[in-house]
């Protein structure tokens, strides 16, 4: 493939990265740190199937030469980490509440995206940089424990927390990470917004804690929130960027922690399908605006740049890219509860993708399979 002008070149960018489906929330925060130092962040592992990746400044391939990522094959697993929004209070260490695994087998034909809950029982390594001695406890606390930094407890770094969310969970599913993202929740609500909103079909109905009908926020109340709550109705639905962020992020519902895990998914491939079925990457004064949406709400990126990966994915089907839904169940009960564990099912899954079974396996269990 020959780079042309800008506009294909950031075509194939947003098409490639849409194909990642995580992408459609670190798309244009990558784009604006691509543009403005062409850097290679660090924190990620070299990509499979590729070279050391190019040291900081090194000059883009010329029209005539191969695109960026061409050499990479794969396998790829990219982690996305949606972080508590109250990381804007000083001194607040960052929270993991959203996790999500894109796997890319080799070949990069296909790909799997599925979620951890936020309070799965793990072990998590001990990480010296963080004066942290290891230990079994909820996912959610990694990058919490992995953010300290020794002398200065008002100054957590939430890359360095990333660091042990992104050993941890590859040493729970066994899968290498390549690159990953961390975003707050307003980088969800400015991106949806850019694209001016976004269909989705919702699949139970869900009330709010957090919001009234009118967008704003909640009073806070002994226990919780008071006053009226703004309610998602079953069915297809044009969500705006407040309200897809709303009701992903809703967890007090019929299926907990795992439809909002669900919810999550939905959305992003709802984010995917706005990219692609508009054509906005077509769009050079779209793309910019989308570009823009982002600002500081990424906060951080790990592993070779995703302008590369983006090149590489971009011929990925989008009728090859599968939602997986790991089921699960909670570890004690009331005061005595720990946590939450995957079933035998959904831990199989993880072997069998490791494998290069995923397809046998989700054909076999198609209950794993999220649909809509």
């Amino acid at each position: 493939m020959v780079l042309g002008s800008m506009a294909p070149r950031r075509r194939w960018l947003l098409v490639g990265l849409a194909a990642l489906a995580v992408v459609a929330l670190i798309a244009a925060g990558t784009v604006v740190i691509t543009r403005l130092t062409g850097d290679n962040k660090p924190g990620g592992a070299p990509v499979a199937g590729s070279p050391t990746p190019s040291p900081v400044g090194a000059p883009t391939p010329s029209p005539s030469g191969p695109p960026p990522g061409a050499d990479i094959t794969g396998p790829l697993n990219l982690l996305l980490v949606g972080v508590d929004t109250r990381v804007s209070v000083p001194g607040w260490e960052p929270h993991s509440d959203a996790v999500l695994v894109l796997h890319v087998p080799k070949g990069l034909d296909r790909a799997y995206l599925f979620s951890l809950p936020r309070d799965l029982l793990v072990d998590i390594p001990a990480f010296p940089k963080a004066g942290y001695k290891g230990g079994k406890t909820k996912l959610t606390h990694a990058m919490s424990f992995g953010s300290r930094v020794p002398g200065k407890p008002k100054q957590p770094s939430t890359a360095q927390g990333y660091e042990l969310l992104r050993s941890t969970v590859s040493g729970y599913t066994g899968l290498r990470i390549d690159a990953g993202a961390v975003l707050t929740f307003n980088g969800f609500d400015r991106l949806v917004t850019a694209l001016g909103g976004v269909d989705i079909y919702v699949d139970q109905r869900v009330e709010s804690m957090h919001r009234r009908p009118d967008g704003k926020y909640r009073e806070s109340a002994p226990g919780g929130y008071k006053g009226p709550q703004q309610v998602y109705e079953k069915g297809e639905r044009h969500l705006n960027g407040w309200q897809a962020l709303d009701y992903a992020r809703q967890r007090y519902i019929a299926g907990g922690d795992y439809a909002r895990q669900r919810h999550q998914q939905q959305l992003i491939r709802a984010m995917t399908r706005k990219i692609l079925d508009e054509g906005l990457a077509k769009q050079p004064e779209r793309v910019d605006q989308v570009v823009s949406a982002l600002g500081d709400t990424l906060v951080y990126v790990g592993g070779r740049r995703i302008v590369d990966i983006a090149y590489a994915l971009s011929g990925l089907p989008e009728n090859r890219f599968t939602l997986v839904g790991l089921p699960g169940s909670g570890v004690g009960k009331g005061s005595s509860y720990r946590g939450e564990q995957l079933s035998a099912e959904g831990r199989k899954f993880l072997t069998e993708l490791r494998a290069g079974r995923a397809d046998a396996y989700l054909a076999a269990h198609p209950t794993l399979v999220v649909k809509n």
